[in-house]
């Protein structure tokens, strides 16, 4: 009876450990129990989940009308802020493919300035809609192409007349006339005049990235290689006369071309090292290099030495056309020196005020 008894009471308690019945917990399970606790009090309170916030970008649409009939050409759409101008012109391209972005020319009206490339968009941004007129800028080169072809023109055509071509000269007179030394230093100055640029193009100068219509370029190689045409012609002529003083005239100007020609490379580098080392907002100075001490005269002594060199070489050959030629080139480059010297005078509160654009205490 007693077995059976307590065999019906183990079976009774095992029939009550069924899901969802609590049972006394045992000595193992109330440590375990104790030991989460204290971990759990032991974190700290417990921090709720950051919430992530979805930044809002505006985007912009760019309405690009025609400059001339004020007609809408396209709507350039989700535009990012970040975007420039160059960005808008590549989208403008991918719609319009006949104009691709060298050749797009936009403005915030009709007849105001063209902006440029690097501008940001959102600059230009009243609202989120942004209205650009568009105006055919024609075929386009870059300034490297320009300088190059400008450069290579005139030193191949000098060559040329330099051989005395029987299609240019008279082959009896050629073989016979003598030519004076100044006939082979003047061509030995004139294409180091032009490969020094040419190499300076190439390695030396940080030309832009932007390009020109190509009927400039069209105008530059003109005048370049017409007026080298005129002037290896006679030069080089079998009846060429050498100057009137003799060998003092052609060697002093010839020594004040190679002055005038270092000078020149010398300021080159020096505004190069300039730009490199991140001061393009201040004015250019002289260094302890002696042919960058005329900086402290003129704003642009570059172009000093340039029409320096032409005047040398036009009393080295006493010839007409050089002489026409140095005097166009100081016309223009006057101007390019006058705009330099405006910018340098806005840039610098303390720039000299006597110093002068291209030639000391005049001009």
């Amino acid at each position: 009876m007693f077995r059976r008894h307590k065999q019906s009471t183990l079976e009774h308690k095992r029939d009550l450990a069924i899901p969802g019945t609590a049972l006394p917990m045992s000595q193992n399970d109330m440590r375990s129990f104790f030991s989460l606790s204290q971990l759990v009090l032991s974190a700290g309170h417990l921090r709720p989940l950051p919430v992530l916030r979805h930044s809002k970008i505006t985007y912009f649409e760019v309405e690009i009308l025609d400059a001339h009939s004020k007609k809408q050409i396209c709507v350039v759409d989700k535009v990012p802020p970040s975007s420039t101008l160059l960005d808008v012109k590549h989208k403008f391209h991918k719609v319009c493919p006949q104009w691709y972005p060298s050749r797009v020319g936009l403005r915030l009206e009709r007849n105001g300035p063209y902006l440029k490339d690097s501008l940001d968009i959102k600059s230009l941004a009243a609202s989120s809609i942004i209205t650009l007129y568009f105006t055919d800028m024609g075929q386009q080169v870059s300034w490297t192409t320009v300088f190059l072809t400008e450069y290579t023109g005139p030193l191949l055509i000098y060559l040329l007349f330099y051989i005395r071509l029987s299609s240019i000269y008279d082959a009896k007179e050629s073989t016979r006339s003598f030519r004076h030394p100044v006939v082979h230093l003047a061509c030995i100055c004139h294409c180091l005049h032009y490969v020094r640029h040419l190499l300076e193009t190439l390695f030396v100068h940080k030309i832009s990235e932007g390009h020109t219509p190509l009927k400039n370029m069209i105008k530059g190689c003109t005048f370049y290689w017409g007026f080298t045409s005129w002037i290896a012609y006679y030069i080089n002529h079998p009846q060429y006369t050498p100057p009137s003083f003799g060998n003092k005239q052609i060697s002093f100007s010839a020594l004040v071309f190679l002055i005038c020609e270092a000078g020149n490379h010398f300021i080159n580098v020096a505004l190069v090292h300039q730009y490199q080392s991140g001061n393009k907002t201040s004015v250019p100075s002289a260094s302890i290099n002696p042919f960058t001490w005329l900086f402290t005269f003129v704003s642009c002594p570059n172009y000093t030495y340039e029409i320096g060199s032409w005047i040398s070489f036009t009393v080295m050959t006493q010839t007409l056309p050089v002489g026409v030629f140095a005097f166009l080139m100081t016309i223009q480059m006057a101007q390019w020196a006058r705009k330099k010297h405006q910018q340098y005078l806005k840039r610098s509160t303390t720039y000299w005020w006597r110093r002068a654009a291209m030639i000391p205490f005049i001009l």
